[in-house]
C-alpha cells in the first residue's frame, strides 16, 4: 500500500524522492558503500569484535556482507512489509550479540570492554559508518550533494537507525554535529585495528588478493574504488600502498562515473545505473558459498581458523 506525505509518495518507510532513497538506489553507491563502511568501521574495536564473535563473519565474510546489504536495502527501498521482515530478522540475530572484548582494542577499548547490539552508542556508530560511506560514494561517483541534501541524508539515516531500535538521542542533533564528531573520531588516537580486523579489512579492500572467484566483489575496478575512497589515515592503518599511479586511476574512474551520471536526468529510470541491487548481492553470496563447498577459503588466516569461545 502506498501513501502520500509532504515529502512524496511512500511505499515503505522512506519517500521515493528522499535523499536516502535516491542515494541507495544508485548502483555506483549500492555496490561500493558496504566494503568501504566495513573497512573504515573495523577501526572501531568494539563494533568489529562484537560482530566477529557472534556471526558467520569469519567463515563466510562475503555472505555476511551481502546479507547485511540486502537487509539494509530492504528497509531503505522496500515496502513497509518487506522492511518489517528485515527489521524482525535483524532483531532476532542481534539478541545474542553481547559480551566483552577478548582482545586488546587500544586505550579506549581494552580487553574486557563490553559490547552489545542494543548499546545505543554502538547502534549509532553502525549507522554513522554507513552514512559516511554512502555520502562519500555518492559525492565521488554520482554527483556532489548540496548542503540540504546532506542534512536530508543524515535525517534519513537517523530514522533508519531508529527503525532498528536506536533511541533518537543517541545520534547527533544535525548533520554538522555528525560530521564534526565523526571526523574528530577519525583524526583522534581512538581508531584501532585488532589483528583480525587488519586481515579482514585488507582483504575486503583488495590489497591481499582475492582467494575466491567472486563476481563483482573482486574486480580490479572495485578495488580501485574502495581503496581510493579510503581516507589516507585508514589506508595507512592497513598498510595499503597508494602511489601516484593509484591516485590517477582512482581520479580517472571516479571522474568517468560522475560524467556518466551527469548525462542522465536525476530521477530517470535507468536500470544500468539505478535500481535495487539485491540480485547483485545474491550473486556474491552464491559465489562464496559455492567456492567454500569446493574447499576454498574466503580469507586465509581468518576463515580457516577455529574461532575462540565467546566471552560474555
Amino acid at each position: 500500500m502506498k501513501y502520500q506525505t509532504d515529502r512524496g509518495v511512500m511505499a515503505g518507510y522512506f519517500a521515493k524522492d528522499s535523499m536516502v532513497v535516491r542515494a541507495l538506489s544508485q548502483r555506483a553507491v549500492a555496490l561500493t558503500y558496504g566494503q568501504r563502511a566495513l573497512v573504515v568501521g573495523a577501526l572501531h574495536p568494539r563494533l568489529f569484535v562484537g560482530t566477529a564473535q557472534h556471526t558467520a563473519h569469519r567463515s563466510q565474510p562475503y555472505t555476511r556482507l551481502a546479507l547485511t546489504a540486502r537487509l539494509f536495502e530492504a528497509v531503505f527501498l522496500g515496502s513497509k512489509a518487506e522492511a518489517d521482515r528485515a527489521l524482525k530478522f535483524t532483531a532476532k540475530r542481534h539478541e545474542p550479540v553481547h559480551g566483552s572484548m577478548d582482545v586488546d582494542g587500544g586505550a579506549a577499548h581494552p580487553v574486557g570492554s563490553s559490547y552489545s547490539a542494543a548499546d545505543p552508542g554502538l547502534m549509532w556508530w553502525t549507522a554513522a559508518f554507513t552514512l559516511d560511506s554512502v555520502e562519500f560514494m555518492y559525492d565521488a561517483l554520482v554527483r556532489p550533494m548540496h548542503d540540504r541534501d546532506r542534512e536530508e541524508l543524515f535525517t534519513g539515516f537517523v530514522r533508519w537507525a531508529e527503525l532498528f531500535g536506536m533511541p533518537r538521542d543517541a545520534a547527533p542533533a544535525c548533520y554538522a554535529e555528525f560530521r564534526e564528531s565523526f571526523d574528530g573520531w577519525l583524526a583522534s588516537d581512538e581508531p584501532h585495528l585488532v589483528d583480525e580486523a587488519y586481515l579482514v579489512g585488507r582483504h575486503i579492500a583488495g590489497t591481499s588478493g582475492y582467494h575466491l572467484p567472486l563476481r563483482f566483489a573482486s574486480s580490479p575496478a572495485l578495488r580501485v574504488v574502495v581503496q581510493g575512497s579510503l581516507p589516507p589515515k585508514v589506508r595507512a592503518a592497513y598498510d595499503i600502498p597508494w602511489g601516484v599511479a593509484d591516485e590517477q586511476a582512482w581520479r580517472a574512474l571516479s571522474t568517468a562515473l560522475r560524467l556518466g551520471h551527469s548525462h542522465v536526468p536525476l530521477l530517470a529510470r535507468t536500470p544500468l545505473l539505478r535500481g535495487r541491487s539485491a540480485e547483485f548481492y545474491k550473486v556474491v553470496q552464491r559465489s562464496e558459498q559455492a567456492a567454500i563447498r569446493r574447499g576454498a577459503v574466503s580469507i586465509p588466516g581468518v576463515s580457516d581458523v577455529t574461532p575462540p569461545a565467546r566471552v560474555g
